[in-house]
């Protein structure tokens, strides 16, 4: 099979724990592009947290794209312009705070690209890391989202997170939701995922899904995994996944990425 397009998820999948793309990824990802294989990124990140690894990736000399938000948002590199978006109502988003409150959760969403939450928390302080962003911490979080958003995550520890996500499965079935850290839970709009957009920009591209490969580590990453003609996990998979992939690759700390490029894309 000769495959045209590769998708990437960046957290625990491309980027090391210290938040790099190593310098053999890098390599063989400007090779792979060097091919004609169009790669993407698909991450839960904000547009904005993706960017510079992308121009890192020269996706913006190749006129490549990224998925940001867990699939709510589709957009060139090149020009950052948005080729689609679909968001949470305020309403819905406001639905997710009176939950988070009943579960005992925190929450955050993002507003001009600032994170909003009401509270602090180490797993916040995790994400304002992770993406950049300044925090908007308000004293009403209802009354400081009044308009549309991409998404909402709530926060807590991963045991008991765990349990809230089956929970918020049943009481919201009209939502996308979806693991993608053990402290991370996310909800965006009903047929949101990250598939639905790698679709979406496949048929763009006129790329079959056998002609995909899909690389991710967690439950966010699974919809598109399953979608792409070869669908891989690094080894640090979330463990209850880990048979739901066709390849095993080496963890995201160890060229994980680059093993798939030189079996499937370099060979």
């Amino acid at each position: 099979m000769q495959y045209k397009m590769l998708v990437l998820d960046m957290d625990d999948t491309l980027l090391t724990d210290d938040h790099k793309i190593s310098d053999l990824n890098k390599k063989v990802l400007l090779e792979a592009q060097a091919k004609g294989v169009h790669l993407v990124l698909a991450s839960g990140r904000p547009t904005s947290a993706m960017t510079a690894y992308a121009k890192e990736l020269q996706l913006d000399l190749y006129d490549s794209y990224i998925i940001s938000f867990n699939g709510a948002v589709i957009s060139t590199v090149k020009d950052d312009l948005v080729l689609f978006e679909q968001c949470l109502t305020p309403e819905q988003i406001h639905d997710l705070y009176d939950y988070s409150v009943k579960m005992k959760t925190h929450i955050i969403t993002y507003i001009d690209g600032e994170i909003v939450s009401e509270t602090d928390s180490e797993y916040i302080d995790i994400e304002k890391e992770i993406t950049g962003l300044p925090h908007n911490k308000v004293s009403d979080f209802k009354a400081a989202v009044t308009k549309p958003a991409v998404k909402c995550i709530l926060l807590a520890e991963p045991s008991y997170l765990k349990e809230v996500e089956g929970d918020l499965k049943l009481a919201m079935p009209h939502l996308s939701v979806a693991m993608s850290k053990p402290f991370f839970l996310e909800a965006a709009q009903n047929g949101i995922d990250k598939a639905a957009s790698l679709k979406l920009l496949a048929e763009k591209l006129n790329i079959h899904q056998s002609e995909i490969i899909a690389v991710g580590n967690a439950g966010n990453d699974l919809t598109m995994i399953e979608y792409a003609g070869l669908g891989v996990w690094v080894d640090n998979v979330t463990p209850e996944l880990r048979d739901r992939a066709d390849v095993i690759v080496a963890s995201n700390n160890n060229d994980g990425v680059a093993e798939v490029v030189k079996r499937y894309i370099l060979n």
